[in-house]
C-alpha cells in the first residue's frame, strides 16, 4: 500500500485510516457522532463526504457521510477499503413496510433486495446483498444491551423517492416480508461481500407504513422526539458493537 495516498473523493488517505468506519448518510450525524467520541478530529469535507476520525473505548475508528443513494456510498466504501478500512456499519434512515416497525425503532438488517444500480453494477442481482454473520449478531447483542427497540429482517434498496409507483412498490414488497426501504443497503452489503469487508447496517425507521413521506421527513428535520431517539440508539448500539466486534477479536487473536 502505498503511504498517505490521497482518496479523490473523500479526501483522506490512510495516514488517518482506522479498522472501522460508520457510514451515516448525512453529514449532520456525524457530528452527532462526534459528540461521543474521544479525541475527536476533523478530517475532511468534499461534496457530501464528511469526515472525522476519534476513539471509542480506545478503539479509533472513522465517521464518513455518503451522501444518499447508492452510487455515493459505492465511492465511499471503495475508497475506505483502499485506506485499509476493515469493517463497515451504515447507521441510517428507512421507511417502514411494515405495520409492526414504528418511528424510531431500529432495523438491522440480515439481507438487502437489489432494487438499486449500484450493486447491479457491480455484479448481476443473483448475487447475495448480506452482512456479515458475526457483525450482524453483535449488532443485536448491543441492541439488547442496550434495550432499544429493533426488528430484525430484510430491506429493499431503491433509487427514487418519486416515481409513479411507489405505492405499488412499498405494497409488493411489503407482502413479500421485506421490513423497511433504504437506498445504501444493497450497496453496502453487495461490494463489501466483493471486496472482503465486514459489513452491517443499522437502520432508524422515520417514516411509517403507508404514512405520508413529505410531513414525516420534515418532522424528522425538524427534531421529532422518537426520530431523534432513534437516531441517538442506532449511534450507540452501531459504536457498543464496533467494542463487542473489538474485544471478541482480541480473545480469538490472542488464543
Amino acid at each position: 500500500m502505498v503511504l498517505n495516498k490521497l482518496q479523490p473523493h473523500i479526501r483522506i488517505s490512510n495516514r488517518d485510516t482506522a479498522k472501522y468506519a460508520l457510514l451515516p448518510g448525512d453529514p449532520g450525524r456525524v457530528k452527532r457522532v462526534m459528540e461521543l467520541l474521544d479525541k475527536p478530529k476533523e478530517l475532511a469535507s468534499n461534496r457530501e463526504y464528511y469526515s472525522i476520525s476519534g476513539y471509542y473505548k480506545g478503539i479509533k475508528l472513522l465517521v464518513l457521510s455518503t451522501g444518499i443513494g447508492g452510487a455515493s456510498t459505492g465511492i465511499a466504501i471503495e475508497e475506505l477499503h483502499n485506506i485499509g478500512v476493515e469493517v463497515m456499519i451504515r447507521i441510517g434512515s428507512c421507511g417502514s413496510l411494515s405495520t409492526r416497525t414504528h418511528i424510531g425503532d431500529l432495523v438491522l438488517v440480515n439481507g438487502a433486495v437489489r432494487d438499486d444500480g449500484t450493486s447491479k453494477t457491480y455484479i448481476d442481482s443473483i448475487y447475495p446483498a448480506i452482512p456479515d454473520t458475526l457483525l450482524l449478531i453483535d449488532t443485536i447483542n448491543s441492541a439488547e444491551q442496550l434495550g432499544c427497540s429493533y426488528q430484525i429482517g430484510k430491506t429493499r434498496s431503491h433509487d427514487s423517492f418519486y416515481t409513479e409507483n411507489e405505492e405499488e412498490y412499498k405494497s409488493f414488497w411489503s407482502s413479500k416480508g421485506v421490513l423497511a426501504s433504504d437506498m445504501e443497503t444493497a450497496a453496502l452489503f453487495t461490494i463489501g461481500g466483493l471486496r472482503g469487508i465486514k459489513t452491517a447496517s443499522i437502520l432508524n425507521t422515520v417514516v411509517e407504513y403507508q404514512g405520508n413521506l413529505e410531513n414525516e421527513i420534515n418532522s424528522y428535520v425538524e427534531g421529532q422526539s422518537h426520530m431523534l431517539q432513534g437516531e441517538s440508539n442506532e449511534i450507540n448500539v452501531a459504536l457498543n458493537s464496533i467494542y463487542i466486534y473489538e474485544q471478541k477479536n482480541n480473545i480469538y487473536t490472542s488464543n
